[in-house]
């Protein structure tokens, strides 16, 4: 018999084997001050990019003048108690059904966080006789729900739609054998490497098979389509969406998330979410301030207009720079460098340290060996001044890796700590 602590002192996990020394600095980093495009992290002014607050609504104005008249009027944790019980208001109804008008949907649901609400939803809506079929590089959100989910699943190739068309042929045989239902799951915008799922072309293939869709569209609201209702409108299929999730972690700049599709749905999902059943309702200032949010969604189309323009000044100075940002076609900005995870911290330390640049940095098994990645998200309040400043950074981060410096200094390192070096 294992005593449980021991397993974990001896195995701390794929994060935890580097907490001793990224824990405060490349993992549960500490920044301060208002969220914005420059913030402090160690004492220094930075420029942001690793914000998720596409439309640059954290800090203002009109939003916080919102959140701070329904803090005031509700305070912090009105309603009490769950949705079903006691936590229903008419400003949870009003803000449903405006998010259901601007998703084009017949019905909403507010849901009180985003990952939960994701991974009870894939557990309301099947039964064990059911078969699911998803994207092999969904969030880890879906890939829980999933877990809890008692039939048959299968993973299709990332946006590889003869892998999803095989498995659906594959799931239709289950399904048919044990009187379930077939259920696709994807993302409208992969927030890793910013490439849109292929929402138009799975949709077509309702045609030749019997499945429902659920899409996961966190980064895609607010960003894509003509009026903002996300990656399914921008590609002309929103309407074939069974369906919708969004968070309000991205471009509503706050917490909580919804479901958006047929009212009959909705209205099953809101008797049987068991992560809204049994947990607290959407607390009041969010609900309050996400009803401004939404308005300014809707009625400013300039914001959004505003961050697509530096969307492409960021993404195409990069271009111009010879930088690999792989197939994104969104606001996520991937720039992706062959080097190894030692190379790669060093790397970023540098772009922090001495540059003032602060980004994300992902390395293997995230990706694949020898790469590095790191995830710029440019916002609406981004200044042309931060953009050319970051290029400028850029090209002389690219200048050093290439040129051997990184590899020097992570061999120096390796050596002092009496590690090997191994080339990925």
């Amino acid at each position: 018999m294992v005593d449980i602590f021991d397993r974990i002192k001896q195995n701390p996990g794929p994060l935890g084997q580097f907490a001793n020394y990224a824990e405060g600095y490349f993992i549960f980093p500490r920044l301060e001050g208002p969220i914005g495009p420059r913030m402090r992290f160690q004492g220094r002014e930075v420029i942001f990019w690793s914000a998720n607050d596409y439309l640059g609504l954290c800090n203002h104005p009109e939003v916080l003048e919102a959140d701070a008249k329904a803090a005031a009027e509700y305070g912090m944790f009105y309603p009490m108690g769950a949705r079903a019980m006691s936590g229903e208001t008419d400003q949870h109804l009003q803000l449903e059904k405006e998010l259901a008008e601007f998703v084009q949907k017949e019905s909403a649901y507010l849901l009180n966080f985003g990952y939960q609400g994701m991974v009870s939803t894939i557990d309301a809506l099947l039964s064990r006789h059911d078969v699911v079929v998803y994207d092999a590089d969904s969030h880890a959100c879906i890939v829980d729900g999933v877990r809890l989910h008692m039939g048959k699943s299968f993973t299709f190739k990332h946006n590889d739609i003869a892998s999803l068309e095989k498995n659906l042929e594959r799931a239709t045989k289950v399904a048919e054998e044990q009187g379930g239902g077939v259920l696709v799951i994807t993302e409208g915008v992969f927030g890793m490497r910013g490439q849109q799922g292929k929402l138009k072309e799975i949709c077509e293939l309702k045609s030749k098979y019997s499945f429902r869709l659920l899409v996961d569209d966190a980064h895609g609201f607010g960003t894509l389509g003509k009026t903002g209702a996300g990656a399914g409108e921008e590609q002309g299929c929103q309407d074939q969406i069974d369906v919708y999730f969004s968070t309000f972690a991205k471009s509503m700049a706050g917490f909580g998330a919804f479901i958006a599709g047929n009212k009959d749905v909705v209205r099953f999902l809101k008797f049987n979410l068991r992560s809204q059943i049994f947990a607290k309702s959407l607390t009041m200032p969010m609900v309050v301030g996400g009803l401004k949010r939404l308005e300014l969604l809707r009625t400013r189309p300039e914001i959004k207009e505003k961050l697509w323009e530096n969307v492409r000044k960021l993404q195409s100075g990069l271009l111009e720079r010879g930088f690999n940002l792989g197939e994104t076609n969104t606001c996520v900005t991937p720039v992706m460098m062959q080097g190894s995870p030692v190379e790669a911290t060093l790397l970023v330390k540098d772009l922090r340290e001495n540059f003032g640049i602060f980004t994300s940095v992902v390395v293997y098994p995230v990706i694949p060996k020898g790469m590095i990645l790191l995830r710029l998200i440019p916002t609406a309040s981004h200044t042309d001044a931060e953009i050319n400043e970051t290029l400028a950074a850029f090209e002389a981060i690219h200048g050093k890796l290439v040129g051997g410096h990184y590899k020097e200094q992570a061999e120096k390192f390796l050596e002092e700590n009496n590690l090997s070096f191994k080339p990925l």
